[in-house]
């Protein structure tokens, strides 16, 4: 009868001692900490820059544990964002990180890297990719994380076809990223393929301002003088959304930090 009563008791601890483990168990899922704040810094030109890119956009899809700083400034190349004191500013940001467990540099360079803009146009094989190594090196020797992302897609058509002028410039950003084995966002690839799939119509919606009235004759390419590059808010939300799923897929550590879920 003792052994008997000895056993129940010993079952009696046992059961008790399940529930205070799963109890502790379930406190620790509900009371888990937030992931530690970190920071995205956005370089670029007018596609990424506030009020007429799509960096803003971006930057409201992160949870509040992320600053998201939009340093990127309208008609700059990966020449002239330098020589203009603007990489200092960045430098100076990633230098003092105090109280972030990481700093993400997003980089995204090439429309004013192209011919015909003086003081901004840089070579497409002796600069354009220098420029960018140096700026995934001088990230890394801060401490930070460099990302690199090709240039967002003018919405150019040419005969209903898509003039992506911008691969060029993608494809080095893309050899650059392979050899220095850094994360890519392959914006350009996934812009032009979704843009040239909607059509030049859908695809003026993203733009600042309304196209003209279509009931008006059709203007001749080289004199159409309405804007195919930069973004009103519409495209800024799409090419935001867009980018957040780029990042989900090739930066997960960061892509963890969407206040909403990436699909």
């Amino acid at each position: 009868m003792r052994i008997f009563a000895i056993e129940n008791a010993m079952k009696s601890l046992r059961i008790i001692s399940c529930l205070i483990a799963m109890a502790l168990l379930a406190a620790c899922v509900t009371t888990a900490s937030p992931p530690p704040p970190v920071r995205v810094l956005l370089i670029g030109d007018s596609t990424m820059a506030k009020r007429t890119g799509y960096g803003d956009a971006l930057c409201q899809r992160f949870s509040a544990q992320v600053t998201c700083v939009n340093l990127a400034r309208g008609g700059r190349s990966s020449g002239s964002f330098r020589a203009e004191g603007l990489w200092d500013q960045a430098m100076q940001l990633m230098r003092d990180g105090k109280g972030f467990s990481n700093t993400y540099v997003l980089i995204q360079f090439g429309h004013n890297d192209q011919p015909g803009k003086p003081g901004r146009s840089t070579d497409l094989v002796t600069e354009f990719p220098v420029n960018m190594t140096r700026y995934v090196d001088e990230v890394r020797a801060a401490g930070a994380t460099p990302v690199l992302v090709t240039p967002l897609t003018r919405r150019v058509f040419k005969n209903g076809v898509l003039n992506n002028d911008l691969e060029p410039w993608s494809e080095a950003v893309r050899k650059v990223a392979a050899e220095m084995k850094v994360p890519l966002l392959d914006l350009n690839a996934e812009s032009s393929t979704v843009v040239g799939r909607m059509g030049s119509l859908e695809a003026d919606t993203f733009a600042m301002a309304p196209r003209p009235d279509p009931s008006v004759p059709a203007i001749p390419a080289e004199q159409d003088r309405f804007d195919h590059t930069h973004l009103g808010p519409k495209g800024a939300t799409y090419f935001a959304e867009m980018m957040a799923r780029l990042i989900n897929n090739a930066v997960p550590k960061l892509g963890i930090y969407f206040a909403a879920s990436i699909t």
